[in-house]
């Protein structure tokens, strides 16, 4: 199976690889793994851990990019890399534009609908000592 080629996605202080299976020789490098149905939406608890995950990455490691993958990174991994998108302020259908000019061919019609319906929590911006929300980073 010929896979598309590794991508960067790059949003405000959040860096992203979208790409397909680890190989023996790469696998050390990924430190989570929450599978779930190819073809489908993942879990409340794999959007929490997702978003935890990032959320600690980002303020531990400012600068680091975070790969993400799943069989041809076409799929699931757009899924969750267009979660945080959407989480740290860009609107839903901006998040799923964006991914699909760097990774064609991202999303299948039932993923499309579920990242449509998505309402963010805003769980990746930060309050100012105001209490208002602020510009949306991970801080």
């Amino acid at each position: 199976m010929n896979h598309p080629a590794p991508v960067e996605v790059a949003y405000r202080n959040m860096r992203f690889l979208i790409t397909h299976n680890p190989t023996s020789a790469t696998l050390n490098r990924f430190i989570e793994d929450w599978p779930f149905d190819d073809g489908s939406s993942p879990s409340n608890d794999i959007v929490d851990d997702w978003l935890s995950l990032v959320n600690i990455k980002f303020r531990e490691e400012p600068g680091c990019c975070i790969a993400v993958h799943c069989v041809a990174g076409l799929g699931r991994t757009p899924v969750l890399v267009a979660l945080a998108l959407i989480e740290s302020g860009m609107k839903n259908e901006d998040a799923v534009q964006f991914i699909r000019e760097k990774r064609r061919g991202a999303f299948n019609s039932k993923q499309l609908l579920y990242l449509e319906k998505y309402h963010s929590k805003m769980r990746l911006c930060f309050k100012d000592c105001s209490g208002h929300r602020n510009i949306c980073c991970i801080q």
